[in-house]
């Protein structure tokens, strides 16, 4: 009873990984058949490769990584119906005991389920064998086998769904790359007792299809490792727009530490001159060591390159980004921003971080401002920049500051 037990919650157990539910589920129908090998192979090419393998003892004899001619073993014969899926006694069947691979292993009794994926095709065989004939393994024993095998079949279709998607994946995303199927969108940030524009947001608009928003493209490179090669595609976009800003106006861009760290961004602010750069890292990005990311940008820093925490006051880790990094600007997330002015406590702790930045030499930047209500109570607290539908819609073009020199006579 305790057995059958064991064997219900392995097949029920959803708390486990694909790998290790393989790997129980093998372990367990090796015990309950009394046979010393269990494995799940994968057929690649003319080979049976062993992907999961439960042999105590016997990794002289077979192991993870093996792999066995197809022409050698049973598994062919047994998808094609020549071999039975279960052989008490391989000296009673001709076929079996002919075979070469019968006597070196040697293989008394044998019992074997084919792994079939989504589409009908044979991913490879759920086995189990033993070097001595056992007569006592009947239909009962073949039909335990094959609820196992179920379990390890729906371990590999999500394996092989979850592959399939990521090379999905990895060609819709290189195919943006290599198509720079985005284009970028500038934001202003706006002085807000001047309404002058000290600088432009750049935003990252994707052109193709699926039609998603930005953060959903990011994420999705981030999964299939192309994250940091797609960031710095769109920040050099958007840093060739440079030469178009008026003198003291600069460019902000969005990147996660690891990009900012990587040797193709610092490649691409080489080109340019830093102090046309604001780099926002937003409050969700994890850095794993401040100290070190701090060294590795200071060249930059010094150089002219500006720091800003974007999503302030979204939650805790900005708080931590703001004490660890001494950012230059702290951007106001639209939460705090939004209904600002029927809200003392978003008034509160914006209040908070102009203390802060007022001791610490910091600037803030509001963004999310909507209305005209809004705009009056940010300025009554004192925060000088801005940023917002209500200041400035995003757009394709900066103003080209050659035509206005021209036209100017200068």
């Amino acid at each position: 009873m305790a057995e059958t037990d064991n064997l219900v919650k392995i097949l029920t157990d959803n708390d486990q990984s694909a790998e290790h539910a393989i790997d129980r589920a093998l372990d367990a129908i090796r015990k309950h058949l009394g046979m010393p090998i269990a494995y799940l192979s994968e057929f690649v090419g003319n080979e049976s490769v062993f992907r999961h393998v439960a042999a105590p003892g016997l990794e002289d004899l077979i192991k993870v990584g093996d792999a066995r001619s197809l022409d050698d073993v049973y598994c062919r014969h047994i998808v094609e119906g020549r071999l039975p899926n279960l052989i008490p006694d391989t000296s009673d069947v001709p076929l079996a005991a002919d075979m070469p691979v019968t006597q070196a292993v040697p293989i008394g009794s044998h019992a074997s389920i084919p792994i079939l994926l989504d589409d009908g095709s044979v991913y490879g065989m759920f086995c189990c064998l033993s070097p001595e004939p056992n007569d006592s393994l009947n239909a009962r024993d073949l039909e335990t086998m094959k609820l196992f095998a179920g379990l390890a079949t729906e371990q590999v279709r999500r394996s092989s769904r979850q592959k399939t998607q990521r090379i999905e994946t990895q060609q819709r995303v290189r195919q943006v790359l290599d198509d720079s199927a985005f284009r970028i969108a500038f934001q202003p940030i706006v002085d807000t007792f001047r309404s002058q524009t000290l600088g432009y947001e750049a935003l990252c608009r994707f052109q193709a299809e699926p039609i998603r928003t930005p953060d959903i493209w990011f994420a999705e490179a981030e999964r299939v490792g192309l994250g940091e090669e797609l960031e710095v595609a769109a920040i050099a976009r958007a840093l060739e727009s440079i030469p178009l800003l008026e003198d003291g106006q600069y460019i902000s861009v969005n990147a996660s530490p690891k990009t900012i760290q990587s040797a193709a961004f610092k490649g691409v602010m080489k080109t340019v001159p830093p102090s046309s750069v604001l780099l926002e890292i937003t409050e969700h990005a994890v850095i794993e060591d401040y100290d070190a990311f701090l060294r590795d940008i200071a060249p930059m820093r010094a150089a002219g390159l500006k720091l800003a925490i974007d999503d302030a006051g979204a939650g805790h880790s900005s708080l931590r980004h703001i004490l660890q990094l001494g950012p230059d600007f702290l951007k106001l997330d639209m939460s705090l921003v939004r209904d600002v002015d029927q809200d003392i406590s978003r008034r509160a702790l914006i209040s908070a971080l102009l203390y802060y930045a007022r001791e610490t030499g910091a600037q803030i930047i509001a963004e999310g401002i909507e209305t005209q209500a809004e705009l009056d109570v940010l300025k009554r607290l004192g925060v000088t920049r801005g940023q917002g539908y209500f200041l400035g819609r995003p757009g394709y073009d900066l103003p080209d500051r050659s035509l206005e020199m021209k036209n100017t006579g200068s």
